[in-house]
């Protein structure tokens, strides 16, 4: 694992809302705004960010949990701003907290966590738990 970020470093990226990120159930659009289970994918993609950078060839990163507060809707068209801050960073830890925006309206904030492991050994947990 390489050592090329701390514990304050941010990631951003941008999404503008599409109708696959609507809340749709079981084939039925409940409303056209981005979906909590949206706003979670993306807030896990903004922690990765650091991940990417940060493993090296022969690891990979892998999600421990995601915290989601869905504040207020960002509706089909709008760019929703993903901010990601790394608030803890050990060993093989990056857990971070997030904000998500429109504009300066806060959509959701929360935080997620990630971990940093060979790909060997998640082949071998994969293949112990199938």
């Amino acid at each position: 694992m390489k050592s090329v970020h701390k514990i304050g470093d941010t990631a951003q990226f941008k999404r503008v809302v599409q109708e696959s990120d609507a809340a749709t159930f079981e084939g039925v659009n409940v409303h056209p705004v981005m979906a909590t289970f949206s706003i979670t994918r993306d807030a896990e993609w903004a922690g990765r960010i650091f991940v990417l950078a940060m493993k090296e060839e022969h690891e990979e990163g892998i999600g421990t949990f995601v915290h989601v507060e869905h504040l207020s809707p960002a509706f089909i068209g709008e760019e929703v701003v993903f901010e990601a801050t790394i608030d803890e960073l050990y060993k093989n830890v990056v857990n971070c907290s997030f904000t998500a925006k429109v504009g300066e309206r806060l959509v959701a904030k929360g935080r997620t966590g990630q971990k940093i492991i060979t790909k060997e050994k998640l082949d071998q947990l994969f293949q112990t738990l199938r």
